[in-house]
């Protein structure tokens, strides 16, 4: 079954829109904002600041995930050069396969930050909160601004590997 024209328009569109969303935010915030923020608050107002940030940026992220990975599957079913899962019969395949295992990547980090840094980041500030001050929440701040610079990385080589596809 084709997909029709009007739905591969709208996966299109919603697939640039994703990746703006969140390759973007994560390169103002790990370019611009952070930077700029780390020089401005105290160390205390600055993890608790980076955690209120995070939470905003997961909410898009993985937003954004949901809406990259479905329509990508809508585009890719849709593209003459798919020939199935796991068959790399043209260069297009290991592009994409590439571009996806990165992806994955980037998934992984995003879960790690989402499910672990982040609560323990909020944990040590609560405990700051009660008076029991330690330098974990500055590792962790550390940690968790890594780990977006990570995820901005990861997100130019996907960019390189899907432009690596539509010239394959």
């Amino acid at each position: 079954m084709q997909t029709p024209g009007w739905a591969l328009l709208i996966s299109f569109w919603l697939h640039m829109v994703a990746t703006v969303a969140w390759l973007g935010g994560l390169a103002a915030v790990s370019l611009w904002v952070i930077p700029s923020m780390q020089k401005a608050l105290p160390a205390d107002q600055y993890a608790k600041w980076l955690l209120s940030l995070n939470k905003r940026l997961d909410t898009v992220g993985w937003f954004s995930l949901a809406v990259l990975i479905f329509t990508g599957l809508v585009q890719m079913g849709a593209n003459a050069n798919y020939t199935g899962l796991l068959s790399f019969a043209n260069n297009w395949a290991v592009a994409i396969l590439l571009k996806h295992l990165v992806f994955f990547g980037m998934i992984g980090v995003s879960a790690l930050i989402t499910w672990k840094v982040s609560p323990a980041l909020q944990r040590a500030a609560i405990r700051r909160a009660i008076g029991k001050v330690s330098e974990e929440e500055e590792v962790l701040t550390r940690r968790l601004q890594k780990l977006i610079a990570l995820n901005l990385l990861l997100g130019v080589f996907v960019l390189a590997f899907t432009a690596l596809a539509r010239i394959a």
